[in-house]
């Protein structure tokens, strides 16, 4: 038995983990209770030595340093700011009154409502709500069909997985050693892309099926000509206005996503205050709020520090890049088999799950393939996007259910999500088949010869990473003071 856990200790600790997750165990306390029930048997079996648990506090205190990380509050207390002080409602209603007069029209204004908030805000959650409660009463009580008008309302909100500024993309930055500039700049196309084919969806329906998306009535659309116009520059302009400051300072290199999101977030308090909407309440739930997801963030964050300490201790490392690495097919092969991975484990778990646990296991080997790993963690965005649509465990589903009426069954919803899933997955098609879509906007073109639809060419030199390093890994350190012993 001891022989057998020695040859498979790291198939078997990450059996245990997925088998922890499936039971509902907390994530951050799984990854950490596996972590160290292995590197205690691994020490026990003279696999490890205790060496490996004492570099355990140098990772923490990285994580703490870890400046990259410290955009995560800014940009969640920005986008809560915004969802409470009205801004979601003042746009959906600008642009319904822009919109309602043609087929689908509430539809668009949706699908922009929601490009529009992902790009302000960065929360799925707020999102979701904000048009869950806002729109689809209107939509409903104007004659929408019900599986669409929650299919648009729960995919535009998942937008905000992918559009800059995502905080599932300063993450992935994090755990793949790269700017969040470049991961900003190279999901930027992308994200407009799909929210296009979002819009196409809604157009095909227009055509196919006009009474699942009529135009509203002229009763309805009380807003016309100057008044119209005023609306507008005072619903759209100031969130576009705050959009360019934080997303433009970024790209042109004025400031770092860290300083972005501290821009935006007292933009957002100068918004508040202008409409009157600031307050303690709002002040105090937004604080709330976002000390809570940061604090969730920051202990998924640690327990897979221990359970990736341990797991590389274990050699799991390797057994991960031999598995990957002996597909067939090279680059293509590689892909094909990591996104359908990453499609089915979305089912069970969140984008923070996936970023944490999966996606480190897989980047070594995407980054020996030679696949530039910006261009591999927009594709495993887009990917990991679904995980918010997936029926039945989908969180955009699960939210949108919280705040729609009980004439929305709970299929309804799940119906309307299967089409956007579908749009996602075409669009990490895309990607594949046309990696200038996320190579274009970077600093770092591709270099002479066209490459092949997989062929990413990896960053040129230590230069590109400049800045985007994240703190000594406590591995590597590991490596340096207690070398592994020969297995026995």
């Amino acid at each position: 038995m001891a022989e057998f856990l020695i040859a498979n200790m790291a198939p078997i600790m990450f059996s245990a983990l997925v088998a922890f997750l499936l039971l509902g165990y907390p994530v951050a306390f799984s990854l950490a209770a596996v972590g160290m029930t292995f590197g205690l048997l691994g020490i026990e079996f003279g696999l490890l030595t205790p060496n490996l648990l004492q570099a355990f506090p140098d990772r923490v205190f990285g994580i703490m340093k870890n400046e990259i990380l410290l955009a995560i509050p800014f940009f969640t207390f920005m986008g809560l700011v915004l969802e409470r002080s009205g801004m979601a409602e003042a746009l959906l209603d600008t642009i319904g009154q822009l919109f309602g007069g043609v087929r689908g029209g509430l539809a668009y204004a949706v699908i922009a409502v929601g490009a529009l908030l992902a790009a302000t805000t960065g929360v799925v959650a707020a999102s979701v709500i904000a048009m869950g409660l806002i729109s689809l009463p209107i939509m409903l009580r104007y004659g929408y069909d019900r599986t669409l008008a929650a299919g648009v309302i729960a995919a535009s909100g998942t937008l905000a997985q992918i559009i800059p500024p995502s905080l599932v993309l300063i993450v992935m930055a994090d755990v793949l050693g790269r700017s969040v500039g470049d991961m900003y700049k190279g999901a930027f196309i992308p994200g407009l892309i799909l929210t296009g084919l979002y819009i196409g969806w809604v157009w095909l329906n227009t055509v196919f099926r006009p009474l699942a998306a009529p135009a509203l009535p002229p009763e309805a659309r009380t807003l016309r000509g100057w008044a119209l116009a005023r609306r507008v520059a005072v619903a759209m302009v100031p969130p576009l206005l705050l959009i360019f400051l934080v997303l433009g300072s970024i790209f042109i290199g004025w400031a770092t996503p860290t300083e972005g999101g501290a821009l935006g977030a007292v933009g957002a308090l100068a918004l508040a205050l202008v409409k009157r909407k600031l307050d303690r309440k709002l002040l105090g739930s937004a604080m709330e709020a976002t000390a809570k997801i940061t604090s969730f963030v920051i202990f998924i964050l640690i327990g897979s520090s221990v359970f990736s300490l341990v797991f590389r201790g274990v050699d799991g490392d390797l057994w991960v890049e031999h598995l990957l690495l002996d597909l067939p097919g090279g680059q293509l092969g590689f892909l094909i088999v990591v996104n359908t991975l990453v499609f089915l484990l979305a089912f069970f778990l969140d984008f923070f799950e996936i970023s944490f646990i999966i996606l480190p296991l897989l980047a070594p080997v995407a980054e020996k393939l030679g696949i530039d790993l910006v261009w591999f963690g927009i594709l495993m965005g887009v990917n990991m996007q679904t995980s918010f649509m997936h029926p039945p465990f989908g969180f955009a589903l699960f939210y949108l259910r919280s705040v729609a009426p009980p004439v929305v069954r709970t299929g309804d919803i799940y119906w309307g999500a299967v089409p956007f899933v579908v749009i996602q997955v075409i669009m990490v098609a895309l990607i594949i088949a046309f990696p200038v879509l996320v190579t274009v906007g970077l600093d770092r073109p591709v270099q002479a010869g066209e490459p092949t639809p997989v062929q990413i060419l990896a960053p040129r030199d230590d230069q590109d990473r400049a800045g985007a390093e994240p703190p000594e890994d406590a591995a590597d350190l590991f490596e340096r003071i207690a070398p592994k012993p020969q297995r026995r």
